[in-house]
């Protein structure tokens, strides 16, 4: 297979997602995160109908009653609703909201399955808990690479995936999509998905500076590259197909996770090829970075 020429274009990588960078911190800092009901706290209930109706007009009738920032998904099944609200719990608010969604569905029986309240403590410990697991994750990373290969690699592997969960947030944040647990799983399985593509191509990296006696840092990258590209292609394709039946049928509740699992595979599958060879080029990544340490000799004679 011809080598492909990918580092050809890594100044107008780095452009690109410096853009992509300073956009997501922009709309980070300016409009913030749309938090859930999980970090913001709130009430959710769970009614059960006898027969299906439609979401829309539940979701309707109680933002008509003037609750505020309601959320209608179904749960389970078509007849199982769970409703979101950041109206303060009390012991009446569920039958007050059974008997509103019961006025409205005429000859159609309801039942109130839970109530609970999720209290902005309880949010900001699960958000606050949440950041701690993304830097532990970054920290980790950067100790696991820098053990297994080295330091050069492992600066590149956690700027990679750095750069991967600030696009992502930042996405949330400019489009306003809700941001809750489900999408803080998805950063920390990006993470995951990312770190293991990062880690086919430094290992193919660093054989192929051992092996390769022949060509600069530049042409053993891009020849490291094409021969994972196929790999990260595939993987890529597979694992994208699942995540657009969950986008297209997993409903309402797995939504922002199915979107924040998209852009991370693209943004993934692209900082794999461009953010982390490109920093190794940037640090000046060599054979003599690679070699083995030489032995020392041990001096037998008397």
């Amino acid at each position: 297979m011809k080598t492909m020429n990918f580092m050809k274009f890594r100044h107008v990588a780095t452009i690109l997602s410096l853009t992509l960078l300073v956009i997501s911190l922009a709309a980070i800092a300016m409009r913030g995160l749309n938090l859930g009901l999980d970090f913001t706290g709130g009430t959710l209930l769970e009614v059960q109908y006898e027969t299906p109706v439609p979401i829309e007009g539940i979701s309707a009738v109680l933002n008509n009653a003037g609750y505020r920032d309601v959320t209608v998904q179904n749960f389970g099944s078509e007849t199982d609703v769970l409703v979101r609200m950041s109206e303060s719990f009390r012991d009446d608010l569920g039958g007050e909201v059974l008997g509103l969604l019961q006025a409205d569905s005429t000859g159609n029986q309801l039942t109130l399955l839970r109530s609970e309240f999720v209290g902005a403590n309880v949010g900001e410990e699960l958000r606050d808990q949440g950041g701690m697991a993304l830097l532990l994750a970054l920290a980790v990373v950067m100790i696991y690479v820098a053990a297994r290969f080295q330091f050069k690699f492992s600066v590149g592997a956690v700027m990679s995936l750095f750069h991967d969960v600030i696009i992502i947030i930042g996405m949330f944040a400019l489009f306003q999509w809700e941001f809750d647990l489900t999408v803080m799983a998805a950063l920390l399985a990006v993470i995951g998905y990312s770190l293991n593509d990062t880690i086919v191509v430094d290992d193919r990296i660093r054989e192929n500076f051992r092996i390769l006696r022949e060509g600069d840092s530049t042409y053993i990258i891009n020849e490291s590259l094409t021969q994972t590209l196929d790999r990260t292609l595939m993987t890529s394709a597979t694992t994208a197909l699942v995540v657009l039946a969950l986008m297209l049928f997993g409903g309402d509740m797995i939504h922002n996770f199915s979107v924040a699992m998209m852009i991370g595979l693209v943004v993934g599958t692209y900082s794999s090829i461009y953010i982390s060879a490109n920093i190794l080029l940037a640090m000046n990544i060599s054979r003599e970075d690679l070699m083995p340490p030489e032995l020392e000799e041990i001096d037998d004679r008397p």
